[in-house]
């Protein structure tokens, strides 16, 4: 057991108008299991990768403990190659032993080893990937969003096996996750960083109690402005008005004045200025005192959403339904049945290559949406007609150019675009910078943004929160909740999936 001290540390990435991190000190244990939480676009990652050495900083970065970062870096020519071969490129000092005892303790056989990469599935893939990370020793583990497209059975034995380590930091906006396998916690504030003993919702708990008092701390203190500012503005015109008595006077309506009189009306005029200055030092202790009251509190601004009603209560309808790709041997779908009528908000739920992503595309079609390679079909798939779809893929990585470039080709307007983002926690400088070099979360917030500024009929959503950080996760089911729009989606965010849909289709 040992301490990682991190001191002074400041970074920025070149070019950047703005550092990531300034002057940040704190420390952590490396026998904890520490969740790191913080919005998209703060620096989990750029610590991650701090941590490793992978860029140089300012500052002091202090700890015996060798660190090793996931996922690793999987090329394209990995894919041909059976597993056990890759694991010996990433990893050379690992034993297979070893990685075999860590695969059972997540439910996978030896026999994946020696299948070529490319054919396992995305949860075997990260179950194999996570298996050679703990097959170490002495190392301080650094895990960025494992649970990414990975179906609920899978992100249920990753959350189980991780909850029986420990001396690691697990980057993850997965609640469920969080509450299951950390100790402690890690937090990106707004303008700060905590570290803080608990899991996620213990952190939570403390978080909203918190800003609870801030604000109403807060709202004493500007009314004791108000107040003060009031008695600051009638001091300063008593003293004026008096001021301009001092010189002239009537003799037949002011008989009882003198020139004498000026002297004691100067002394009475200094006593109120100088009153008036002991008020507004005052305020200015008052605001002194507000300073950085504030700061952390994540102001989450309300989404707004514009569902459109269709003359038709019945949009999609799939009646004994079956799907097979040209030379695919067997189905990808068979036998399905469900109806989807106005206002549901259905979620697709079932293991990865069930059908889930082929069925959606299939919908899409059905609306002029999108294409699918050739393909045969049995039984009955149609959508009223009419229906105008709202999408977000699961797939981010298309995204670069600008700002104006990606409202132009979705013909969505850019004022409110951007409004979205900003509300989603984006900074302005964001939106002069290549969408290609954003990081994932702000990616799929783009994704979501869009979606939000096109009025639908039906909102298609296709893993939306993967990579999305909690307030804004928040954000969305609040106001999925409020606005009731028709949905089908598939998420493996329990959480998201128990608040949101009114019905679950498995496949």
């Amino acid at each position: 057991m040992s301490q990682i001290s991190v001191n002074s540390l400041t970074f920025g990435y070149d070019g950047s108008a703005d550092d990531i991190f300034e002057n940040v000190s704190f420390s952590i244990d490396t026998n904890w299991k520490l969740g790191f939480i913080g919005r998209n676009g703060k620096g989990k990652t750029t610590f991650l990768r701090l941590l490793t050495g992978a860029y140089p900083y300012k500052g002091t970065i202090e700890s015996s403990a060798r660190f090793e970062y996931f996922p690793y870096p999987v090329k394209d020519e990995h894919l041909a190659m059976n597993a056990a071969d890759i694991l010996d490129e990433l990893k050379p000092s690992t034993e297979s032993w070893r990685v075999i005892c860590e695969l059972s303790l997540l439910g996978e056989e030896a026999d994946i080893l020696y299948r070529p990469f490319g054919q396992l599935s995305h949860g075997q893939r990260t179950k194999l990937l996570l298996a050679l990370l703990f097959s170490g020793d002495n190392e301080f583990l650094l895990i960025d969003e494992p649970t990414n497209h990975l179906d609920s059975p899978a992100r249920d034995k990753v959350r189980e096996y991780l909850s029986g380590k420990k001396g690691f930091i697990l980057v993850s906006h997965d609640r469920g996750l969080l509450d299951a396998c950390t100790d402690h916690v890690l937090v990106l504030n707004r303008r700060s960083i905590e570290v803080q003993s608990g899991n996620f919702s213990s952190w939570w708990e403390n978080k909203q109690r918190a800003d609870s008092f801030a604000l109403s701390e807060n709202e004493k203190h500007r009314k004791e402005i108000k107040k003060l500012r009031q008695a600051a503005r009638r001091t300063r015109a008593w003293a004026e008005k008096s001021e301009s008595t001092k010189i002239g006077f009537d003799p037949v309506k002011e008989n009882d004045r003198s020139i004498s009189t000026r002297s004691y009306i100067g002394s009475k005029t200094k006593k109120m200025q100088s009153r008036a200055a002991d008020i507004e030092k005052r305020i200015d202790r008052e605001i002194d005192r507000r300073e950085g009251l504030l700061q952390d509190i994540e102001q989450t601004r309300e989404l707004k959403l514009t569902p459109l009603k269709h003359h038709k209560s019945l949009l999609v309808n799939l009646q004994d339904y079956s799907f097979t790709y040209q030379g695919s041997p067997s189905p990808t779908l068979s036998g399905l049945t469900f109806m989807l009528a106005q206002g549901e908000r259905i979620a697709l739920d079932g293991a990865n290559g069930c059908g889930k992503s082929t069925l959606i595309k299939r919908l899409l079609q059905s609306s002029g949406e999108d294409s699918l390679p050739a393909f045969t079909e049995r039984g009955l798939c149609e959508t009223a007609t009419g229906l105008i779809v709202s999408y977000v893929s699961q797939d981010t990585s298309f995204l670069s150019g600008s700002v104006t470039d990606l409202c132009l080709a979705r013909s969505i307007d850019r004022s409110l675009f951007c409004t979205i983002l900003r509300q989603l926690g984006f900074e302005r400088s964001q939106f002069d910078k290549d969408i290609a070099s954003w990081s994932a979360g702000q990616k799929k917030k783009a994704l979501l943004a869009a979606s939000l500024s096109t009025p639908a009929h039906l909102y298609i959503w296709d893993e939306p929160l993967n990579f999305i950080d909690i307030f804004s996760r928040i954000q969305i089911e609040d106001l999925l909740l409020q606005y009731q729009p028709t949905m089908l989606f598939v998420e493996h965010d329990a959480k998201f999936r128990e608040k949101i849909a009114t019905r679950t289709v498995s496949l």
